[in-house]
């Protein structure tokens, strides 16, 4: 059997196709991901003035998938849509425009051949969780196979807390000491019988394209409209409008006296990495915590990091631009991230094995972003950093919530303890296993002396 869903980011959709054994439909372990493919254009939220022409960037996509899923079980092919930040953030400035997006792909997929449940919004928590889920799915956290081949809840096997950073918010997820001092922002999971308690927080605004219009705002503010830009590299220069970073409800509050949408502003780049992470420490508000114990920023209560976690979506791509990989010390991160910002334009353009211009003058922003909301807001240090793993996919499945959510939605996960039982306690497991392995020695040294 197949699955598809479209993860509708803010800054772009992604479609992705999952497979399963149709005999075993609720052995979760055997989902994987045959199919990934980014729909060409901005994300769905950026149509909220032409819903009707969102529909044909995802013809070359769907075609695709057409051709991956076998032509008779289309019918039976269950499509999915959940939208995340970009379009909470729509829905908050113009409802009526995000009920239009999100009609206009119902009527899209009215004549697809699949089986279309529906487009959503996806609340903050509802994306931490489902990533939370995915990462450790596709880790073997949850269910292992075992040799007589029955699924079972692995030994001593701690789950690990997922990072997650998208265009317009940022989740972290994990399992904290003592929940019952988190009760408002914990979701009881259920999953195979056992119940997870399970912290996530959503930060609206702190996602990587809107963190980065706030500080262009910011730097608007401090000085005229020819803007030096610490965190663009050397010698770089570009020209935004005033809506392109004023238009959206996370800046709506920096908007000057004198805003004119249409105004073109130049932007600078000087390449200072002391300045860009001083500029970057103005987008995190740590007063409104007031020297309370275990809350990083924005007043919001967060338990201590506990665990091992795994950093993917835009945490992976810009680590990965920095030629870092996997897990690492912070003096590593740190010094990658100063060198990196000290390059300028044209040296940059050599450094990068993928070099995308939208992409690469935002990456010494991004790197300094992430160290910030890491060490400054979630509050990992030296000895807690290298336990993050910057990751994009487990095999051939990335980790994205989107395998989270469909498991969930298409109830994929059982929750019946009988299901993963172990079939024998690990110690009598282990006690047999040395008898008989104990008995085959002497048989073979018998037959060694006779």
């Amino acid at each position: 059997q197949y699955g598809i869903v479209l993860d509708a980011g803010s800054s772009r959709t992604t479609i992705y196709v999952y497979e399963w054994p149709a005999e075993k439909e609720n052995d979760t372990g055997v989902v994987s991901q045959i199919f990934e493919c980014s729909v060409e254009g901005p994300g769905i939220s950026s149509y909220e003035n032409n819903p009707g022409a969102l529909a044909k960037p995802f013809d070359d996509c769907l075609n695709k998938v057409k051709e991956r899923i076998p032509v008779h079980l289309h019918k039976n092919t269950s499509a999915y849509l959940g939208a995340t930040a970009g379009m909470r953030l729509l829905r908050l400035q113009n409802e009526t425009a995000a009920s239009e997006v999100l009609a206009s792909i119902q009527s899209y997929f009215r004549a697809q051949p699949f089986e279309f449940r529906g487009a959503q919004i996806i609340t903050g928590p509802e994306e931490g969780v489902y990533g939370w889920i995915t990462a450790n799915y596709l880790m073997g956290n949850f269910l292992e196979r075992k040799l007589w081949r029955t699924w079972v809840r692995p030994y001593r096997k701690e789950t690990m807390g997922a990072l997650d950073l998208g265009g317009a918010s940022t989740q972290i997820s994990f399992i904290p000491e003592h929940f019952q001092d988190y009760s408002n922002s914990t979701l009881q999971v259920k999953l195979y019988g056992y119940e997870y308690n399970v912290y996530t927080h959503s930060f609206q605004c702190y996602g990587r394209d809107e963190a980065e219009k706030r500080l262009l705002a910011l730097l608007l503010h401090v000085t005229s409209s020819n803007v030096d830009n610490p965190c663009y590299p050397r010698n770089y220069e570009t020209a935004f409008t005033m809506k392109s970073f004023f238009g959206s409800l996370c800046t709506q509050s920096l908007r000057p006296g004198n805003y004119y949408p249409n105004q073109l502003v130049k932007f600078h780049g000087t390449g200072d990495p002391a300045l860009c992470q001083e500029m970057v420490s103005l987008l995190f508000n740590v007063t409104a915590c007031r020297d309370r114990e275990e809350c990083p920023f924005n007043g919001i209560h967060q338990p201590k990091v506990k665990g091992t976690f795994v950093a993917f979506s835009g945490f992976y791509y810009t680590i990965n631009a920095l030629n870092l990989s996997g897990h690492f010390s912070l003096s590593d991160f740190n010094s990658s991230m100063w060198l990196f910002c000290s390059r300028s334009w044209v040296q940059l353009q050599f450094m990068l094995p993928k070099f995308e211009e939208t992409y690469a003058r935002s990456y010494c922003f991004s790197a300094n972003f992430i160290y910030y909301l890491l060490v400054h807001g979630y509050k990992f240090d030296a000895e807690t950093w290298p336990q993050i793993h910057f990751q994009k996919e487990v095999g051939n499945s990335s980790i994205a919530w989107s395998l989270g959510y469909m498991l969930s939605l298409t109830n994929m996960i059982p929750a019946e303890r009988k299901l993963i039982q172990l079939p024998l306690k690990p110690s009598l497991f282990t006690g047999l296993l040395l008898l008989f392995t104990s008995m085959a020695l002497l048989c073979l040294l018998f037959l060694v002396y006779l």
